[in-house]
């Protein structure tokens, strides 16, 4: 069993979709690397965990051991795999197939994890993996949220007693290497150009400011991308530039951020590379989704974590889908979901929330 200490909180791993490869990374992380999964616990399905650790054996199966509540995963003995039933007992479903009922039972473990961060009965939550077709298949609330991020921003909105807009939220993409914060998520191309505003570009600034003070201890020096060519080369490419990002720039830079830009997004992310001798940068604040997050996977997409900024609790989640092409085969990566449980408990020590 872990030390513990009276106010010790145990870090939650959402099962993510039974049909995918959530089950077996999570099952393969606790056999690979027993030390740095203990003090966290499975909020799943125990028959679904069961199949995975059986999946992913190498000779005997890890045990899975079910709890009734938080606190117990604290004092599991090592070597096995802490699993809460979360509501009923899922329906078993194929690997690498839609599934209304993984959809489901993926978005009510996601509910409750949620919730029990919102009343402080765990430290941080790490979701593993859910698809957005089976997530849609649920059915109602499942199907008005795109992913998880919508999601929880929904639940923590809702907790607040608040309208979803007055509980704005990020998707901080992180490795070793690189920071990058996304001003929009999954919208289409024309509609992620059109999201790029004043007031959104700030409000990213604003969060991605909030959030990393606590984890470097000092203001995050935050680059701002440019939406056009060139940063948009003075105008000739679009003025965007000139009319939306700057000025949100400087707004933010009068609210005491260290932000500057914006800076031509063909060339600022290698400015933010920890790997680089005199880096410039801690974060790069991207315009949209795939010009922050194709930087970010390239350099690793297997050490890869996605952390939701602007949550009142820490969340993160491997960056990387349900995989249904490999699923149920054995050989799924865990590397990222391990990162992400080590960043989880590193932003939870740092005092995110």
């Amino acid at each position: 069993m872990i030390a513990t200490t009276p106010t010790a909180r145990a870090i939650a791993i959402t099962m993510g979709d039974a049909a995918g490869i959530g089950p077996e990374i999570i099952a393969k992380a606790y056999a690979s690397q027993a030390a740095s999964m203990q003090g966290s616990f499975v909020a799943g399905d125990v028959q679904a965990m069961r199949r995975a650790s059986a999946l992913v054996a190498q000779g005997v199966p890890w045990p899975v051991v079910q709890i009734s509540g938080p606190a117990q995963a604290l004092q599991v003995p090592p070597r096995c795999i802490p699993v809460l039933q979360v509501g009923a007992p899922m329906q078993a479903v194929a690997y690498g197939q839609v599934s209304a009922v993984a959809g489901e039972f993926a978005g009510r473990c996601v509910q409750w994890t949620a919730q029990q961060a919102l009343d402080g009965a765990i430290a941080a939550m790490v979701t593993a993996p859910l698809n957005k077709q089976s997530l849609s298949a649920a059915g109602p609330p499942f199907d008005s949220y795109p992913g998880h991020t919508e999601l929880l921003q929904a639940i923590a909105a809702r907790h607040a007693g608040v309208a979803v807009a007055e509980r704005p939220v990020r998707m901080m993409l992180a490795n070793e290497e690189l920071r990058t914060v996304l001003v929009s998520i999954h919208l289409s191309l024309r509609q992620a150009i059109a999201a790029v505003t004043q007031p959104a570009v700030l409000e990213t600034i604003r969060i991605t400011d909030a959030a990393l003070r606590p984890v470097l201890g000092r203001a995050p020096r935050i680059a701002v991308a440019g939406l056009n060519p060139h940063a948009g080369e003075g105008g000739l490419f679009g003025d965007e530039e000139q009319s939306t990002i700057a000025p949100a720039i400087a707004a933010a830079q009068a609210l005491g951020c260290e932000a500057s830009g914006p800076w031509p997004p063909d060339t600022v992310f290698m400015q933010a590379r920890a790997s680089v001798p005199d880096a410039r940068f801690d974060v790069v604040i991207a315009m949209y989704h795939d010009q922050g997050l194709i930087p970010v996977k390239y350099l690793g997409v297997e050490q890869g974590v996605n952390l939701t900024l602007g949550l009142p609790f820490v969340r993160t989640s491997p960056d990387h889908g349900t995989a249904f092409d490999i699923a149920g085969q054995g050989f799924a990566d865990a590397s990222s979901l391990l990162a992400a449980v080590r960043m989880a408990r590193h932003w939870a020590g740092a005092g995110q929330a």
